[in-house]
Formats: structure tokens, C-alpha cells, sequence
């Protein structure tokens, strides 16, 4: 599945610039169909502007290509929902208004209705939400009234995105409460689950360790749910390019399908379609819809996820006492981060920020973007001090044995560290100085100095020296921070 996470550095090859407005997504969504293969797009009503009317300019603009490869039977085309509990100006209304009419025009036309028949619901709380997102779509399309058109979808399915690291744990028991709602409300089970997972929002609540952790715990918790009750369950992870995020890019198919065995879709964001050769990115997705099949879900026994639990105690917490201290830095650089996608005016760059301990910073591709941005690469927060902890525990074999990509994923991320930042920053926080501290048990965990190694990584330390020193003196460095995203190949 194709997103529109405006984590890329570069431009994309069928654009003039990085910067991607509105009415050209359905450009993007039509490229990423035809060239890259794709079999899913993710059009997105959060924060952004949206082309409302996008299936009819789909089919209009491209009507060869669709007229074969219909939406909803070939291709699919999946919404994203504005957030009901934050928008108030019925964009909800309109996004599900906008799948109902796809449907009446596409069996106007003589094509597959419906052509969009699923919807992301993002910050999943409980069970009860995905039911009430059913219902409103039911009063919409039950309308009476002699202008309308009744009887075009039977419902909507709705996918659970669930974004901090309790939520994702505990994800299969809303996924059990969900279906007996659904048999109440709607008289049977749903078909089938597509459980999405955010691997990044939970690295920025929690850290990288104890996002991984709670990923393996709620796919194999999937696999629990699905041969109890019969519903087979497709689980959707989100990830990006640097390690914080997931690392998922197109040299790293097929470790990252060893780390996340067992999910079905893998949400592939800008930095990975445009930060790449066009003709790699296009391998990897081929790679991606073979691997994906075929892997299978690592189950975990409940007594190794009651140490899982016990273990993410061991880093959880200096992840998130760091974070509290260096946050107002972090988002105070991230203001100065290049824009790739079409905000709406009241949702900017820093609108409905995320929270750690109480204290506000950006949302996850500025987060880890400021961070690398001034070459202390947000992999290390907690880690380092987490490690020592583990193993006082007795805990870090499971850390190893659970996170295949451990070593791998802190040495990329050390290729950017810029430790003469780092070590300037320390004299004046006590928060970079823990960061610092990290830095070094994770040298001596790995056996080896974290540091640049190619030409490209060294001149990505001198940009970071550059930006630091601007930001510092109060200077805008918008376009150094791109220049350096476009070396290590992704924003953020």
C-alpha cells in the first residue's frame, strides 16, 4: 500500500519539485498504480487538503488504464478518515459521502462498485469506534429522499490503526470486542481484519526498542485471535526509511519481512518511492508482494510476552524522560523542516502535535528529521541506558531474540551520528548528556565506534555541523537540512 507520508527528500521522477500539492496526488496515485505496480493506495483526509472527487478524476483522466484495471477489483483505493474527534467541519461526512458516490458513478459507468469499500480509522481507541464510523456510513446511505440514490454498498469495512505501544499490545482484545458488536449490530462477523499497525508513531511515544517489542506482540496475538475465532486477520504495518521508523527501504526487503514476519501489507511511504532509482523501488515491490505471502507470524508464548512487558520497562522510561527534557529543541528545529505535502491552514507543520510526558513535540518524520538534522539520530534515546538495565534484568536476550535487526538498525543509524554536536549539546542539557551516555554502552554493546564510514556519511556530518551552528545563531536552514536528507535518502 502506497501512502503519502511526505517523508522524502528528493523529488519524485514524474514532478518538477519535492513538494507535492493536492490536485497532483491523483497524478501520484495513478504513477504509483501504473510504473511502480502498487496494489493499494492510501488517500488521506488527515490534516491535509484532499481532492474529493478523486475516483472520478481517476477514471475520467485515465480511463484506458482503469477501464482494465478497475478499483475495487484490480486496484484498490483505500481513505484514510479525517479524525472525527478533532475536525468539526464535517470532513468525515464528506469522505464518506465521497465512497458512496464513488459507488453510484462507477456503476453508472459500467465499471466494479463499489470501487472503494474500506476506511482507515487513525488513533483507534476502542471497539465501539470502528461500530459508530459503520453506523454514521449507514445513515448516510440510507438517506431518503428522491435525489438519492439507496442501495449502492451494503457497508463500510473499517481498518483499526492503533499508534502507541498499549494500544498495539492490547489491539487483539478490541479486535474481539469489535467482532461481538458487529454480530450485535449487524447480525454476523465481520469477514475478515486488516489490524494496522504504526511503527513509527509508537518509536516516537515510546522509543525504538519498545515499539518493536509491541509490534511482535500484537502480530503473534493476531495469529492467537485468528485461529480462535475463525476470522482470518491481515495485518498492515506502516513504516519508513531510517531504522527509527522502521527502515523499511528497497535494499532491505527481505530483512525487514524477517523482522515483521507475518503482516500482509507494508505501507510504502514517499521516502521509499522517491529517495530511490525508480527502476529499484519497482524490484522491491515486486519483492515485496512475493515475500509478504509467505512469511509466516513468529508466535510468542504468554510467558515471553509477560517478560516482553517487563523488558520495555527497561527502556520505555529513559526514552521518554529524555525526550521530556530535549523536546521544546526538537520541535523549535523542527519549524525549520521543508514542506513535501498540502497542509490545511489550521493543521501546519506543528498542528496537533504529539506529546511525551506532557511535553509537546512534533509529529514523527519532523521528530526524527530534526533530529538526524543536527546529527543525533533519535535511535539512541533510552537505548543505550535500557541495554544495561536489560541485562541487570536479565532481559536482553529476549531484547536479541525478538529485534533480528538490533545490531543492523543502531549501526545504520550510528553512520549519522555527529558526536562533536552531540558532545556541545551535553555541556548544556542534561538530556543530551543522558543521550551522550546512551551512545557510549551502545559502542561497547556493539564492539565498535558509532560513526560516519563512507564519503557520503562524512559529508552528511559537515551539513549537520552547519545546521546546528545556524540554528544556534538563529538562522533559517530549511535548505541545508534538505540537502542533508538528500544524502542520507530519506527526510525523516
Amino acid at each position: 500500500m502506497v501512502s503519502q507520508h511526505p517523508d522524502n527528500a528528493s523529488k519524485p521522477s514524474w514532478h518538477t519539485n519535492a513538494y507535492i500539492r493536492d490536485h497532483d496526488e491523483v497524478k501520484e496515485c495513478y504513477y504509483a498504480f501504473s510504473k511502480l505496480g502498487v496494489s493499494e493506495y492510501k488517500w488521506d483526509w488527515e490534516g491535509k487538503f484532499v481532492d474529493e472527487s478523486v475516483f472520478e478524476r481517476l477514471v475520467s483522466e485515465y480511463p484506458t488504464y482503469f477501464n482494465k484495471n478497475q478499483l475495487g477489483r484490480d486496484k484498490f483505493l483505500t481513505f484514510r478518515l479525517p479524525d472525527f474527534r478533532v475536525n468539526t467541519e464535517f470532513r468525515l461526512g464528506r469522505a464518506l459521502m465521497g465512497i458512496i458516490s464513488a459507488a453510484g458513478l462507477a456503476k453508472e459507468i459500467g465499471l466494479h462498485s463499489p470501487p472503494i469499500f474500506e476506511a482507515i480509522l487513525s488513533m483507534t481507541q476502542s471497539a465501539d469506534e470502528l461500530i459508530s464510523i459503520q453506523n454514521a456510513f449507514n445513515e448516510l446511505k440510507n438517506l431518503k429522499h428522491p435525489l438519492y440514490k439507496n442501495g449502492l454498498m451494503e457497508m463500510i469495512n473499517i481498518i483499526p490503526l492503533f499508534e502507541d505501544i498499549n494500544k498495539i499490545m492490547n489491539s487483539s482484545l478490541i479486535l474481539e470486542e469489535y467482532v461481538q458488536f458487529h454480530k450485535k449490530t449487524f447480525g454476523k462477523s465481520p469477514e475478515y481484519l486488516r489490524p494496522y499497525l504504526a511503527r513509527s508513531d509508537s518509536a516516537l511515544s515510546s522509543g525504538l526498542i519498545s515499539s518493536v517489542l509491541a509490534i511482535k506482540v500484537a502480530l503473534s496475538r493476531y495469529s492467537k485471535f485468528s485461529k480462535k475465532s475463525g476470522i482470518e486477520t491481515f495485518p498492515i504495518l506502516g513504516a519508513g526509511s531510517l531504522p527509527f521508523r522502521g527502515g523499511s527501504t528497497p535494499y532491505t526487503v527481505k530483512s525487514f519481512v524477517k523482522e515483521y514476519s507475518g503482516i500482509r501489507t507494508m505501507l510504502v511511504q514517499s521516502g521509499f518511492q522517491y529517495d530511490f532509482p525508480e527502476d529499484d523501488v519497482r524490484l522491491a515491490l515486486e519483492k515485496i508482494e512475493e515475500k509478504l505471502q509467505k512469511s509466516q507470524t513468529l508466535i510468542i508464548s504468554a510467558e515471553n510476552e509477560e517478560k516482553i512487558k517487563k523488558t520495555i520497562s527497561d527502556f520505555e522510561p529513559f526514552y521518554q524522560k529524555t525526550v521530556k527534557k530535549i523536546g521544546p529543541m526538537i520541535y523549535s528545529i523542527a519549524t525549520h523542516m521543508p514542506s513535501r505535502r498540502e497542509r490545511l491552514r489550521h493543521t501546519g507543520l506543528l498542528k496537533y502535535p504529539r506529546q511525551v510526558q506532557g511535553v509537546k513535540v512534533p509529529r514523527a518524520i519532523n521528530f526524527t528529521a530534526s533530529l538526524y538534522s543536527i546529527g543525533v539520530p533519535p535511535e539512541f534515546i533510552g537505548v543505550g541506558r535500557g541495554i544495561k538495565s536489560a541485562k541487570k534484568n536479565g532481559n536482553l536476550s529476549l531484547v536479541e531474540k525478538y529485534y533480528f535487526n538490533l545490531h543492523k538498525d543502531l549501526n545504520q543509524a550510528g553512520r549519522y551520528l555527529n558526536k562533536d554536536v552531540l558532545l556541545r549539546l551535553s555541556k548544556k542539557s542534561q538530556g543530551w548528556k543522558e543521550i551522550a551516555e546512551d551512545v557510549k554502552i551502545i559502542e561497547d554493546y556493539l564492539g565498535q565506534n558509532l560513526e560516519p564510514k563512507t564519503p557520503q556519511q562524512k559529508a552528511h556530518k559537515i551539513f549537520t555541523d552547519s545546521i546546528y551552528e545556524g540554528f544556534s545563531n538563529g538562522i533559517q536552514m530549511t535548505d541545508l537540512i534538505e540537502e542533508a536528507a538528500v544524502l542520507r535518502k530519506s527526510l525523516g
